[in-house]
C-alpha cells in the first residue's frame, strides 16, 4: 500500500521561512499547522457572511454560506483522498509519481480554497473584475481565486511572518485551480476554446477568464508549482484536483438542499423543461440555432437544454456523449423531479429525511466515480469524475442555472449588490486621490497601499515586459496608482456582505449610523 506520509520529498514541505517541526508521525504536523492557520485565519470566518448562491436574507430557511460551504468541500475531499489508499496498485503508482495525494494537504487546500470571494458571491466577483479594471485601471481586474492564492501568500499573516501564512509549498500549489496568469494568455498562440484548459475562456488573446494569481504573485506562484516536477504545464497538482472536483460535487448537490429548502425550485418548471426535452429530443435536435434560441427566450419547455447540452459538447467533446447526456438527464428527473420535488418542504421530519437522502445518495455516487489519469485531457485533470458522474454535474447545475441563477426577482436583488460595490470601489479611489483627504483614509487600507506599491516596484524591477505587454506605464507615479488600485480591491473583497452595504451607505452619505458602521472600517 502507498505510503502517503512519505509523499511530498521533493519540496512540497517547504515554507517561504523554515520554521521547526513540531515532532509526531512523519509529515503530517506541517500540513497540519496549515490546516489550522487557515482555519484560525479572519479571512476563513469571515465566510459566515458572505453569500454562496441565494442570500440569506429572505430565503425563509437557513441556505450555505460559503463558511458551510468549504466545511462540505473539505470533507468530501477528505474522503476522495482517502479513498486513494484502497484504490488499484496502478492507480496508487500515479498518485506518487505525480507527488502524492496527502488528505491533509487536500483538506486544507479545500478549507482555503473560497477566501478570496468578495460580497455577494460569484456576481460580486464578476462586478469587481468589471470594476478594477474599467474604473480603476488594473489589466489583471479580480479574480476570486486570484485573491485566493493573494490571501494566503500575501495579505494574511502568522507568528512567522507578518506577510502571509507561510504554508508548505504544497498546500500553497493546491490552491491553484488555474495555475497561470491572467496575461500570460496574451502571448500564447490562440487556440480553439476546447484545447485550452477549462477556465481560460473563447478568446485567450485578450486574457483568461479564470485565473490563480496576479502579475505581482506570478513569482510566488512558480516557486510553487516548481515542487511538482511531474505536474504538466497549466495542470493542477493532484491534490488540487481533488479539491476541484470535491467543490463541484458539493455546489452540484448541497445548493439543491438550499434551492428545496427555500421553495425556489418548483416542480412544476422543473419537470416541464426536463420531461419536455426528453419527449422532444430529435426534434430540438433538428432546430437551427436561431430557432433554438428564439425557443429559450420564450422559455419553451426542453428548450435552453438542448442549448445547454450543444454549449456542452462544443467545449468537451473529449467527453460529452449524446447517449450519456440522456441517461443522466433521466437520472435526475427521477430521483429530483420525480422524488424529492414531488415531497413540498414545509419544515417537516419527511421532507427533511428526502433531502438529507437525496444529498447522501448523490454525492455517494459521484464520489464513487472517480477517475485518477497520468495524462489528462487539456480541459480535465489528473483527478476527475467518471462519464456518467461527469454528465450527472453537468445536469445539476443546469437545473442551478436555469431555474435560480436566472430568476428574474434574484436578477434585481444583484443589480443591487452591484450598486453597493460600484459605490464602493468609487468611492475610495475618489477618496485616496483627494490629496487633502486621503491621509484619512482608514489604517488598514493606508497600510495595504504601501505593501502593494512595493509589489509594483518589485514587478517592474523583475518583470518589466508585464507592463509593455498590457500597455501600462512604468513611472512611479503609474506605480503608485497601481498599487492605490489593487489596495482597494483587496480592502473591498475582505468585506462580508453586511460590512460592503453599511461602508457603501457611509461613504455615499446615505447613512446616518456613523460610530456602528464605522467599525468596519
Amino acid at each position: 500500500m502507498q505510503n502517503f506520509a512519505r509523499s511530498h520529498t521533493g519540496g512540497g514541505r517547504d515554507r517561504a521561512i523554515p520554521e521547526p517541526t513540531t515532532g509526531g508521525a512523519a509529515g503530517e504536523d506541517e500540513f497540519r499547522v496549515d490546516v489550522e492557520r487557515i482555519r484560525f485565519s479572519p479571512y476563513f470566518s469571515r465566510l459566515s457572511a458572505v453569500t454562496q448562491v441565494i442570500p440569506q436574507a429572505g430565503s425563509g430557511t437557513t441556505v450555505h454560506n460559503r463558511l458551510t460551504h468549504s466545511l462540505k468541500v473539505s470533507a468530501v475531499a477528505r474522503s476522495i483522498a482517502v479513498g486513494f489508499r484502497d484504490a488499484p496498485e496502478a492507480a496508487r503508482q500515479i498518485v506518487a509519481d505525480l507527488g502524492g495525494c496527502d488528505p491533509v494537504v487536500v483538506q486544507a487546500a479545500a478549507a482555503a480554497h473560497d477566501l478570496g470571494h468578495p460580497p455577494f458571491g460569484h456576481l460580486g466577483e464578476q462586478v469587481l473584475d468589471r470594476v478594477a479594471r474599467s474604473r480603476l485601471g488594473l489589466p489583471d481586474g479580480f479574480e476570486g481565486n486570484a485573491q485566493t492564492f493573494r490571501i494566503l501568500t500575501a495579505l494574511d499573516s502568522c507568528d512567522a511572518t507578518a506577510r502571509g501564512l507561510n504554508l508548505t509549498k504544497a498546500v500553497r500549489a493546491a490552491v491553484l485551480k488555474y495555475p497561470w496568469t491572467r496575461n500570460e494568455w496574451r502571448s500564447l498562440p490562440p487556440q480553439p476554446a476546447e484545447r485550452l484548459p477549462r477556465g481560460v475562456g473563447p478568446d485567450s488573446a485578450s486574457g483568461a477568464l479564470k485565473f490563480s494569481a496576479y502579475s505581482i504573485d506570478a513569482l510566488e506562484m512558480a516557486n510553487v508549482l516548481s515542487a511538482f516536477p511531474a505536474i504538466g504545464r497549466h495542470q493542477q497538482t493532484l491534490e488540487c484536483s481533488v479539491m476541484d472536483i470535491a467543490d463541484d460535487i458539493a455546489y452540484s448537490v448541497h445548493d439543491l438542499d438550499d434551492f428545496y429548502r427555500a421553495g425556489v425550485l418548483q416542480f412544476t418548471a422543473v419537470s416541464a423543461e426536463l420531461n419536455g426535452w426528453l419527449q422532444a429530443q430529435s426534434a430540438l435536435a433538428a432546430l437551427t440555432t436561431g430557432e433554438l434560441m428564439a425557443g429559450v427566450a420564450l422559455r419553451r419547455p426542453g428548450y435552453a437544454l438542448e442549448a445547454a447540452w450543444r454549449h456542452t459538447y462544443a467545449k468537451d467533446s473529449w467527453i460529452a456523449n449524446a447517449e450519456a447526456f440522456r441517461a443522466s438527464v433521466v437520472r435526475v428527473t427521477y430521483d429530483l423531479v420525480e422524488g424529492l420535488l414531488t415531497i413540498p418542504y414545509d419544515g417537516g421530519l419527511e421532507a427533511d429525511r428526502a433531502v438529507a437522502a437525496f444529498t447522501r445518495r448523490w454525492i455517494d455516487r459521484l464520489k464513487g466515480s472517480i477517475r485518477v489519469e497520468r495524462t489528462p485531457n487539456v480541459r480535465s485533470g489528473h483527478v476527475r469524475l467518471g462519464s456518467d458522474a461527469w454528465h450527472d454535474v453537468v445536469v445539476l447545475k443546469f437545473v442551478h442555472t436555469r431555474f435560480v441563477l436566472d430568476r428574474s426577482d434574484l436578477a434585481v436583488y444583484q443589480r443591487g449588490q452591484a450598486r453597493v460595490l460600484e459605490t464602493l470601489a468609487d468611492g475610495f479611489h475618489l477618496w485616496l486621490n483627494d490629496a487633502d483627504d486621503a491621509a484619512r483614509a482608514p489604517r488598514r487600507l493606508i497600510d495595504s497601499i504601501e505593501a502593494a506599491t512595493a509589489e509594483y516596484r518589485e514587478l517592474r524591477n523583475n518583470a518589466p515586459e508585464y507592463f509593455a505587454a498590457v500597455g501600462a506605464g512604468t513611472s512611479d507615479h503609474d506605480i503608485a496608482r497601481f498599487g492605490r488600485s489593487r489596495a482597494v480591491v483587496d480592502y473591498i473583497a475582505s468585506f462580508t456582505d453586511a460590512q460592503a452595504m453599511s461602508v457603501a451607505a457611509l461613504i455615499s452619505g446615505t447613512s446616518d449610523n456613523l460610530w456602528e458602521s464605522g467599525r468596519s472600517l
